[in-house]
């Protein structure tokens, strides 16, 4: 979960907060109130999470399906006999 924090909050706590950080924590730094930089960790997560995955999926345009087929079709030689 995201948490809020002022300007003042990081510079006064910076060593808790980098702390936070580095165990997990995600911060929204503000500026009297208005919303200025986000912090979290540089670590790359290995697997999305299922609600995020639904969420991206969600914004994406709908596929038809014949239209891409034949786009595929149109596009990639079927026929390509490769060397492995």
């Amino acid at each position: 979960m995201t948490r809020k924090i002022s300007q003042r909050e990081l510079r006064n706590n910076s060593g808790a907060v980098l702390r936070a950080v580095q165990a997990g924590e995600d911060f929204i730094v503000t500026r009297n109130g208005t919303p200025l930089a986000e912090l979290r960790p540089l670590q790359r997560r290995r697997f999305v999470a299922k609600a995020q995955l639904l969420v991206a999926a969600r914004q994406l345009a709908p596929i038809d399906a014949a239209a891409f087929r034949a786009d595929l079709d149109e596009t990639v030689d079927q026929g390509v006999q490769w060397d492995l």
